[in-house]
Formats: C-alpha cells, sequence, structure tokens
C-alpha cells in the first residue's frame, strides 16, 4: 500500500467545482488585488479564530515580519523564539533589525517557559510562541512572563489553523498572530498566503499600511511598507477550503488517536505529548527514534512516504553556528537526529494508519 505523506492533488479534485467555480468569479470580476474575496476571508477567518481583526498577506514570513515592525519594538532589542522552528520565525525577527535569542523546548517541543525566564534581560521586548507541528504552546504561563517583564507576547500560528487552549482558537490570545496558508498547512492555499489576526485597531490598521505600500489611501502613504498583499485568487481557494476545515481537523484528531493508541507499546520510539486542554491541529504527527533514518529508509521501501521536522534545530543551522554554544545542550539541539513526522491528513484512511503501524513495529 502506498501511504503519502501528503495528497494536495486529492484534496483538489474532492473540492475541485468549489474551487474552480470560485476562481472562475474572480477572473469574471477582475478584482484581482484587494477584492470581495480578500474581504470576505479576513471577515470569516477573523471570526472563526475569534479575534476582532484580519489582515491578508502575501505569506506567513511577512505576516510576522510586519506584525513585528508595526509593534515598534525597541531598536536593536532581543525576540526569544524557539530552538525547533522554521527559520521563517527568525527571519523576521533579523528584518526588523532586531536580535534573536533561542530558548529550548520542551517534552511537548513547544518553547520551554523555564528556558524563557533564564533569557530574559533588560534588552529583550517581544516572545515568539510557535504552536509547532499544531500543538498550542503554553500560553497562559508565556502571557504571565511576558505581562511581568513589560513583554509583547505574539503567536506564530504558521501550523495551528483550528488548534485550541481551553475551547478558545489560536490567533487570539496574545497581543498579535500570524499564520501561513501555504499549501501543505492544514488550511493551505494554491500558492503563497499568510494572514495576521489582531484585536486592536490601532495595530490593525498599522499592519494593513505596511502591507499595502505604507499607505492610508491609494498614492497617500504614510510609511515606507511593502508590498505583501494577499491576492483574490488566494483568497477565493482558502474561502472554499476554510468550509471544510473543522471536518479536516476532525479527522486529523481521528487518525493522531489511532497512531497513539496503536503505537503506545512499541519501544525505542516517543510519541507526541498532547494535552487536555488543548485541541491539537495535527499540522504534523512526530514521533522521535533513535533509528531515524534507518526507519524511513525502510517505510519508504514499503511506499510510506514521511518526513523530517526539522533536521536541525536553528542553534545548529550556520546561519546561527555563534549561538550553538549557549545551545549546546538543548533538548532541541539533541532531538533534531530522531524527528519523524508520520503520514497524517484528512486523506489517510483506517487502513493506511494501520499500515504504517504494521510496517513501524516490523522495523523497530
Amino acid at each position: 500500500m502506498t501511504v503519502k505523506f501528503l495528497d494536495l492533488a486529492g484534496q483538489y479534485e474532492s473540492l475541485k467545482k468549489e474551487i474552480d467555480e470560485a476562481i472562475v468569479s474572480v477572473f469574471k470580476s477582475a478584482q484581482f488585488i484587494k477584492g470581495e474575496e480578500v474581504k470576505k476571508f479576513e471577515k470569516a477567518f477573523s471570526q472563526y479564530c475569534g479575534c476582532d481583526h484580519c489582515i491578508g498577506c502575501a505569506n506567513g514570513t511577512d505576516a510576522l515580519t510586519y506584525l513585528l515592525k508595526a509593534m515598534d519594538l525597541k531598536k536593536g532589542s532581543t525576540v526569544i523564539i524557539p530552538a525547533n522552528t522554521f527559520i521563517a520565525t527568525a527571519e523576521a525577527v533579523l528584518a526588523n533589525g532586531l536580535k534573536v535569542k533561542f530558548a529550548d523546548i520542551d517534552e511537548d517541543y513547544n518553547i520551554s517557559v523555564k528556558s524563557v525566564k533564564k533569557l530574559i534581560d533588560s534588552n529583550v521586548s517581544a516572545i515568539i510562541a510557535v504552536h509547532l507541528y499544531g500543538n498550542p504552546a503554553k500560553l497562559d504561563e508565556l502571557k504571565k512572563v511576558a505581562d511581568e517583564h513589560g513583554l509583547k507576547l505574539v503567536e506564530d500560528a504558521a501550523q495551528a489553523h483550528g488548534a485550541e487552549i481551553n475551547g478558545k482558537r489560536v490567533g487570539s490570545l496574545a497581543d498579535g498572530a500570524t499564520f501561513s496558508f501555504y499549501p501543505g498547512k492544514v488550511l493551505g492555499a494554491a500558492g503563497d498566503a499568510g494572514a495576521v489576526t489582531v484585536n486592536d485597531e490601532k495595530l490593525e490598521k498599522k499592519v494593513r499600511m505596511l502591507c499595502d505600500h505604507g499607505r492610508a489611501e491609494k498614492y497617500f502613504h504614510v510609511s515606507a511598507g511593502a508590498n505583501s498583499r494577499l491576492d483574490s485568487i488566494q483568497a477565493a481557494v482558502l474561502n472554499v477550503k476554510l468550509k471544510h476545515l473543522e471536518k479536516w481537523i476532525k479527522r486529523r484528531n481521528e487518525v493522531a488517536k489511532m497512531y497513539l493508541d496503536l503505537l503506545k507499546d512499541v519501544e525505542n520510539i516517543k510519541l507526541p505529548l498532547t494535552s487536555p486542554e488543548v485541541r491539537h491541529a495535527w499540522h504534523l504527527f512526530v514521533i522521535r527514534s533513535k533509528q531515524r533514518d534507518k526507519l524511513i529508509e525502510n517505510l519508504k521501501k514499503e511506499g510510506i512516504q514521511c518526513g523530517i521536522h526539522y533536521p536541525l534545530s536553528l542553534p545548529q543551522q550556520p546561519v546561527f553556528k555563534e549561538h550553538l554554544d549557549y545551545c549546546v545542550d538543548y533538548r532541541a539541539v539533541a532531538w533534531s537526529t530522531e524527528y519523524v513526522s508520520l503520514p497524517i491528513g484528512e486523506h489517510i484512511t483506517d487502513e493506511m494508519v494501520l499500515a504504517v503501524v504494521s510496517k513501524i513495529k516490523k522495523y523497530i
């Protein structure tokens, strides 16, 4: 049996009529930039997240970059981010002329509050909590720390569309949040796309202007911004997919539960931790194995596609090598050789889960 890690072609086929009609409607309207589909998506996604405002932009990296810029953090100050995340989290910090410090991760792969506390000094201005793999970070604890030290708290929810903490959706729980709609995400566009969600109206206006050449109205530019707008075709696709998101998250949780139940007694692998107060979005289902490379090789031979997220923690990347000294004993560094991302998504059937589990048991 072939088990695909991701099946975007299959997803498109299941929504073909809806998506095709939505795209054709954009061409008929000729509203390719800042059209009605964009307004519709921004309203729908802000309501979905339970926040007041959503600003569509070109991609998730820009979303985080311009949210940080709009916050007017002290020039040259430091932003704390987790050591295990995609490089975009750090790029957004550096793009604003800010410094980065890497915190270690907890057993659930998310940023460690204990590690964050150790890194705080007078130059720190913000903390970015990445909801890694779709699992919400400990925002309540991080908010207490941020409030105590007068720091901004940002959610990087690029992998966590629809995830919840105590019944409240991520994207509405900090000073601001950012999302990526890269095609492979739980809610993915047909190319690059992103969004910022905030509750503060002044912050919303600043982010919106920054993403649209810094203008308050046509040819009236308040600041030097950028061209980072969500185009109407991507918004149209997202409007279609948003209606199916809850169904997809439900299926991802069903698949994850099967993996957790069927693999719980398998030696030499570590399963992802879950908490009763959160709803995991399960963008990725990541296990750890000291036999990682051999396991992936054998699963590939059996037609089972797996991934690695991420093969190097950020302090291990050449661009951040000066940070490795204080991160050398981090879990994030030690575990980077062990991560295996198993196939998960609405395309995964029960039979596929059983096939994956049986092959893991065969080789572990």
